[in-house]
């Protein structure tokens, strides 16, 4: 499911918006959603760093971050 909203964006955005639309990476929706589930995930990210700096090591989690691994593209 979906919600429509209207925004207003600066006249640079949207050119480089529709720069990116004409070049093939979607429409102007598509384009918006994946600039904003980037930066979702950039601020969790963020989050996650700020605890892990506040309240020590995870052995766990060093263990897994040391082993060679793939990731399939991610949007």
């Amino acid at each position: 499911m979906s919600t429509q909203i209207a925004v207003r964006l600066p006249d640079d955005l949207v050119e480089w918006i529709d720069d990116l639309v004409r070049s093939g990476a979607g429409s102007r929706a598509a384009v918006t959603a994946k600039a904003l589930r980037r930066y979702r995930r950039q601020l969790e990210a963020e989050h996650d760093a700020a605890v892990y700096r506040d309240q020590g090591g995870y052995p766990d989690l060093e263990e897994w971050a040391g082993q060679s691994r793939t990731f399939p593209e991610i949007d």
